[in-house]
């Protein structure tokens, strides 16, 4: 990652127990890695079982990549773990203006 200007954090929300798969698929397109928080969604229709409200539990992928690898991770993501699919992942960028403690080669935050 030469410049800050060009790192880009991705967030892939999977339904639980599918990190594994998108691990791989982030790997395999070059991110070094991730964090993965547990999460649970909540959409406009609440399922309910005996009086008690399902939670959905899902899983929220985490990694900082250049823009190149976040596009190639949106397209893998989109094609083999979206929406329609077991995994039922969606996934977006947000820009990273500094950065420390990733990576020698990243510029890293001055004051």
């Amino acid at each position: 990652m030469e410049s800050s200007d060009n790192i880009k954090a991705l967030f892939i929300v999977v339904n639980a127990g599918y990190t594994d798969t998108v691990m791989d698929i982030i790997r395999a397109e070059g991110a070094g890695g991730a964090t993965v928080i547990n999460a649970r969604g909540e959409g406009a229709h609440h399922e309910m079982f005996m009086g008690i409200t399902v939670d959905y539990e899902k899983e929220i992928i985490l990694t900082v990549v250049d823009e190149a690898t976040a596009k190639r991770i949106m397209t893998v993501i989109k094609d083999n773990a979206g929406w329609k699919s077991p995994l039922h992942g969606i996934c977006f960028v947000m820009p990273v203006n500094n950065i420390i403690g990733i990576r020698a080669g990243c510029n890293e935050f001055h004051e």
